[in-house]
């Protein structure tokens, strides 16, 4: 007997593999609604120069967008608060935009700038790249759907949960596991997830996960728990990804029998201590950023609190996209390592800023860093 063919399972198969395969694995952590406001906003430089800005980094974001504005503060106070930390926030220019204001805040960045980093919004992404302005070296803050190019001139550095199914997978096959399930709740990050890990898993030759849609109910997670328990030998799961958000990951984490357990933290707020000790156990794909705070690579940068998880994410994104820029200032690197707020950060083929997270797991009440590789 499979998991796919008990009958009084709720959490139902819901996903062939093909469909699996067919879902765009690609996400960033900025993308919201779109907003409705158009202005342009310059800071860091004297009015008079507002037009024209003669300095190295211009950093573009949806700050006068309110459905985008807190994630992009958090990025704006991550990355000022890098380039404060290297002495260099003299050379850096904040231009500020609403929805339909991106073209106009590029021109304003590349009519001085070296380097500019943005667009934080896969859309305005896309008015960029349709654009074909003559731009400088740019960093974008996110990345096109599979398949869709960029100018030669710009590199991407996104929070994506691609790097995040990889480093899971490699994690799975690292501990031995061949039978896979993938559970999987109905947004679409996370049904993105759950597609890049397949992606990933037959990539590196394993075999067709089991996928299930996820069911909260009560009903459900017994008959899961039952079910599950009865499986042996072959028939049962080595491992289990949780394609879900924290809430459900705690709801389902206690039926899940003893199988180990794998998510993505992207998903995750702050649990609750309720739902941490629901959470024991699991392994999760992190920022190192929260889960190694004290970490030596992190000493002389500052922190700041933020109401969510997310924008913590946010603001660890913008440390690093400032250290990542200032790789540009003489023309783009051939090069590029660093053990970043979000990673360990590595320039890779197609003008991509790879960046693989920190592996940690919940036990007792706590998330406590694992090492990356057994």
């Amino acid at each position: 007997m499979s998991i796919a063919a008990t009958p009084h399972l709720r959490l139902v198969r819901a996903l062939s593999m093909a469909a699996l395969l067919a879902l765009p694995a690609a996400f960033s952590a900025a993308q919201v609604p779109a907003a409705t406001d158009s202005a342009t906003r310059v800071e860091g430089i004297e009015p008079k120069r507002a037009g024209k800005p003669q300095l190295d980094i211009a950093l573009v974001l949806p700050l006068e967008a309110p459905a985008y504005a807190l994630a992009a503060d958090a990025v704006r106070s991550g990355f000022l608060a890098a380039a404060d930390a290297a002495g260099a926030r003299a050379q850096c220019v904040v231009i500020g935009h609403g929805e339909g204001g991106v073209t106009a805040a590029f021109e304003t960045a590349r009519s001085g700038a070296k380097v500019v980093v943005g667009p934080l919004v896969r859309d305005d992404l896309k008015v960029i790249a349709d654009a074909n302005l003559e731009l400088p070296w740019t960093i974008a803050l996110n990345h096109l759907e599979d398949g869709a190019s960029l100018s030669p001139q710009i590199y991407t550095f996104a929070l994506t949960v691609d790097s995040d199914a990889r480093l899971l997978s490699r994690r799975m096959r690292d501990t031995g596991a061949e039978n896979i399930v993938v559970i999987t709740g109905e947004t679409p990050f996370l049904q993105r997830f759950a597609g890049a890990f397949a992606t990933e898993w037959l990539l590196a030759g394993g075999g067709a996960p089991n996928a299930f849609r996820f069911d909260a109910s009560p009903p459900a997670l017994a008959s899961f728990k039952r079910e599950i328990g009865k499986l042996s030998g072959k028939q049962r799961p080595d491992a289990a990804l949780l394609a879900l958000n924290g809430a459900n990951a705690a709801r389902l984490k206690p039926y899940m029998g003893g199988i180990a357990s794998f998510a993505s933290a992207l998903a995750f707020d702050r649990p609750s201590d309720a739902e941490m000790r629901d959470l024991d156990g699991l392994v999760v794909a992190e920022l190192p950023w929260l889960v190694t705070p004290d970490a030596t690579a992190f000493a002389q940068l500052p922190r700041r609190e933020f109401a969510s998880a997310a924008l913590e994410r946010l603001y660890a994104l913008g440390l690093d996209a400032f250290r990542v820029a200032q790789a540009f200032r003489a023309g783009p690197p051939a090069r590029f390592s660093l053990e970043g707020a979000t990673g360990m950060i590595t320039l890779v083929e197609g003008r991509q800023f790879a960046r693989e997270g920190r592996l940690a797991v919940f036990r007792g009440g706590q998330l406590e860093p694992l090492p990356n590789d057994r």
